[in-house]
């Protein structure tokens, strides 16, 4: 079988990242704080390195939400009846994404909050 070209993978991939964030509504959340923390951060004139924390960060919880996604797809397709593994599989994918999260919004408040604090009360 003939490999797809270099852009039509990347039109694949990209197709991915669009399905999730159309059809997911914690993709959406993500993106609303991810331009949130772009804006703060713009705003507060941050340096390189703080922006290539928050970035890989950024990044981090797409990441996971999209392989979250696709686990649960694919155990719906497998398992489309109930099934008490199917739900692990799904409550445990959740997790990473949650636990993700709560480790980037603690980066976040690292790295926006002291420099937000000075900027609003000193």
């Amino acid at each position: 079988m003939k490999q797809p070209s270099l852009w039509r993978s990347f039109g694949h991939a990209a197709h991915g990242v669009w399905l999730t964030v159309q059809t997911q509504r914690n993709a959406r959340i993500h993106v609303g704080m991810a331009i949130a923390v772009i804006i703060v951060g713009f705003w507060l004139r941050l340096d390189a390195l703080r922006w290539s924390i928050l970035t890989v960060t950024m990044a981090a919880v797409f990441v996971a939400e999209t392989i979250n996604t696709a686990v649960e797809a694919l155990v719906d397709l497998l398992s489309p009846q109930f099934h008490e593994r199917a739900k692990v599989a799904k409550d445990v994918a959740a997790g990473a994404v949650l636990l993700l999260s709560v480790a980037a919004v603690i980066v976040g408040l690292l790295i926006l909050g002291p420099p937000l604090y000075q900027r609003l009360f000193a």
